[in-house]
């Protein structure tokens, strides 16, 4: 195996040779032998490798399709999500039930003009 030191002036690049690497890994694990192996070996013809380009480019076009249906879905979802905020209004306090138990705040809190109980002086 060979090391070499990069020096790389683009971290867009270097996370793409790091992916390179990772992916190398993957397919090495996965087949036992490196691509330059699979070459020189005789596993795969020119005939395989254009096969695979072929098949690794249609899952291509269908993952840009579904990230495009992703993008499509999340644009709606936002634009219904303005609208909703666009068009809220706070409830008038006509509105609200007043349960004299338990309140608007949801505890039981004096209402306005109930009288307040301070407990026995100390």
């Amino acid at each position: 195996m060979k090391s070499r030191t990069i020096k790389f002036r683009d971290p867009v690049v270097e996370n793409v040779v790091d992916k390179f690497v990772s992916r190398s890994n993957v397919g090495f694990e996965k087949y036992g032998r490196s691509m330059h192996e699979e070459r020189t070996g005789g596993h795969k013809d020119l005939a395989g490798y254009l096969n695979d380009v072929q098949e690794e480019l249609m899952d291509a076009i269908l993952y840009i399709q579904a990230a495009r249906e992703e993008l499509a879905d999340n644009t709606v979802s936002r634009a219904i999500s303005e609208v909703n905020k666009a068009s809220f209004r706070p409830p008038h306090p006509s509105d609200t039930y007043i349960d004299r138990e338990e309140n608007i705040l949801g505890v039981n809190s004096p209402l306005p003009g109930d009288d307040l109980d301070y407990g026995t002086p100390v």
